[in-house]
């Protein structure tokens, strides 16, 4: 039936279905932020014991078609045809520690360039066939290539950009593509971060710390279009929720580069997943633009972090923008042929769920922001009063809580109850690492289990099936080739790796029988004496579970967005102080989102 779709296409395909009686629901391929990969376990925290999974700083190029990304400390990379469904390759020679901020480059399809040494020095590496992980060196040495961008001009002209500070700018230096990347002498700064001017600059979670005013420049990157080169970088620290790429844009390679005045360009402060910073552009085979970005998870360790992926655009005016809204909701896929990467308009169902377990070792919230130390605090057990142990944190959107099984073996499980029933579409599982003692790149890790849905919590019926599956996902996302109405999720597990069992999120995507929440009323903006504050209050919508402000440079430019949950204000430090923005608001549940309010300019 999928290669009929193929063959005639969705329209006439769903006509074909309607004619012949068959009530099938055409489900489209999509994604979930953060990505379903199997992330490496880091090896720089395994002297203090710290076993953790990590993935940031991705560099990602189209070569000969198909995809290739590389992440910080992975011991290898990844390969796709379809920017969705990613494999390991585990190359022959490589870093010893893993790449570290890495870069990679395809000139004119004939070769991969990449670079990303964690000692800050070493070859630049290259091949013709990636996927067969086989690099050769470059003999030379490249100083100076922590946090780096290498990029090739149309003219063969080669540039490195690199810097990570909070203090020092964005550099490039030029190199001699044919004489073994050798220094040209041609050196210089090109960009510093300007916190006084602008509020998403500044350092700490929300813009905020309480001693540190600084923030970190870091992951510089290059995209060349329409004849314009767009330096981007990332600000103001990988551990923050508003951890975000900008641009400055310039006619030359060596600029110089102007300010762009929607920045940031990738930018995602709320939701389940925070953070879209320190990524790099690709440009599909298409012509459509994707960003991958860092997200912070920082629950085990400051630097625990997730990858995501956002469609970019240039409007009109040449600016850049990414579209983050909803950014940890399923999306649509890079194959749809008008709304690739935007939200699909799946809902969150199990907001807020009654869960209860088979078991309860621990249920912990962890909090790494704004130090080196991580702060643990044990929540007390509770149960029902049917006496059923519960564990209400794996239902509410927070990362940072979880929930340990006492045993990693096929006697656990954890059953949803759902506020309202709602017909089932995906689910996102966000497996948790608690003291799981692995220590680096493994193989052969695996996350079996069952899922059940039911409409009455007593008849349940088999969703997934995974009793025998050989895919680790820590991050699991699973789409249903139908969708299935359910008031009652249960997951039933069988194995997965490391010591422990634990969970900090089991998401439920799909829609709700019910209806959406009203538009917004009486939404009061204040823009503070420091201009880079604002704040925000509206009254509550009832029915809503939270609400997406948006917010431009232009009624027709409103790039940025922050989603809430269970709020009617909002207080944001991310402004640039000299520019006036429109604000809009819309309220949200698991049956859809309201209308938007209309857009108002605050000076």
């Amino acid at each position: 039936m999928q290669t009929l779709k193929k063959l005639i296409g969705t329209t006439l395909f769903a006509l074909l279905i309607i004619s012949s009686g068959l009530a099938q629901t055409i489900v489209p391929n999509t994604y979930c932020n953060p990505l379903d990969i199997d992330y490496t376990y880091m090896v720089y925290n395994s002297a203090r014991n710290i076993s953790y999974r990590s993935g940031a700083d991705p560099a990602v190029i189209e070569f000969r078609g198909e995809y290739f990304m590389f992440v910080t400390r992975s011991f290898g990379y990844w390969h796709s045809s379809d920017l969705v469904h990613w494999d390991f390759i585990k190359p022959q020679q490589w870093f010893f520690e893993g790449c570290n901020a890495p870069t990679a480059f395809n000139y004119k399809d004939s070769l991969v360039y990449f670079a990303g040494d964690p000692a800050g020095y070493g070859s630049i590496l290259y091949t013709d066939d990636p996927k067969s992980g086989k690099w050769t060196p470059t003999p030379s040495i490249s100083n100076n290539i922590q946090d780096s961008e290498l990029f090739i001009d149309d003219d063969g002209k080669t540039y490195l950009y690199w810097g990570s500070s909070n203090l020092h700018p964005i550099r490039v230096k030029e190199l001699n593509k044919n004489d073994r990347f050798l220094e040209t002498g041609v050196k210089k700064d090109l960009i510093n971060l300007v916190e006084e001017e602008h509020g998403w600059e500044r350092f700490g979670e929300n813009n905020f710390h309480p001693t540190l005013k600084e923030g970190y420049m870091e992951g510089a990157s290059m995209t060349k279009h329409n004849g314009k080169y767009y330096l981007q970088y990332a600000a103001p620290g990988t551990q923050f929720n508003v951890y975000a790429d900008g641009v400055y844009v310039g006619d030359s390679p060596l600029g110089p580069f102007s300010y762009m005045k929607n920045n940031p360009m990738s930018f995602k402060p709320g939701g389940f997943t925070n953070g879209a910073g320190h990524g790099i552009t690709v440009k599909q085979t298409n012509g459509q633009y994707w960003h991958f970005a860092t997200m912070a998870l920082a629950s085990n360790a400051q630097w625990e972090r997730r990858l995501c992926m956002f469609p970019t655009y240039f409007d009109e005016d040449g600016l850049m923008y990414s579209n983050t809204a909803y950014g940890d909701y399923p999306r649509f896929g890079p194959d749809h042929p008008t709304k690739a990467g935007e939200h699909c308009g799946w809902m969150l169902l199990s907001y807020k769920g009654k869960v209860t377990v088979s078991s309860s070792l621990q249920q912990i919230m962890k909090f790494t922001s704004n130090n080196d130390e991580v702060e643990v605090h044990e929540l007390p057990l509770e149960k029902n009063d049917k006496d059923e142990i519960t564990a209400n944190v794996l239902t509410d959107e927070n990362p940072k809580t979880f929930w340990v099984a006492e045993a990693n073996d096929d006697k656990q499980w954890i059953s949803i109850e759902m506020l309202n029933p709602g017909n089932i579409y995906a689910f996102q599982l966000n497996f948790h690492d608690y003291e799981s003692g692995i220590y680096t790149r493994t193989e052969g890790l695996r996350h079996r289990f069952i899922i059940e849905a039911s409409t009455d919590g007593s008849n349940w019926q088999t969703v997934v099936d995974r009793s025998n599956s050989y895919k680790d996902s820590p991050n699991a996302y699973i789409v249903l080739n139908q969708p299935v109405e359910a008031k009652f999720v249960r997951y039933k597990n069988i194995e997965m790796p490391g010591n422990n069992f634990a969970m900090s999120e089991i998401r439920v995507f799909g829609l709700g029988l019910g209806k959406k929440p009203a538009a917004v009323k009486d939404f009061e903006i204040t823009r503070q004496d420091d201009r880079r504050d604002i704040s925000f209050a509206w009254k509550p919508v009832k029915g809503a579970q939270g609400y997406n402000i948006r917010w431009g440079i232009a009624p027709d430019k409103l790039y940025h967005s922050w989603q809430l949950y269970d709020t009617n204000e909002h207080f944001m430090r991310c402004l640039d102080r000299d520019t006036p923005y429109y604000f809009s608001i819309e309220a949200f549940n698991e049956n859809g989102i309201s209308e938007q309010t209309e857009s108002v300019k605050i000076d």
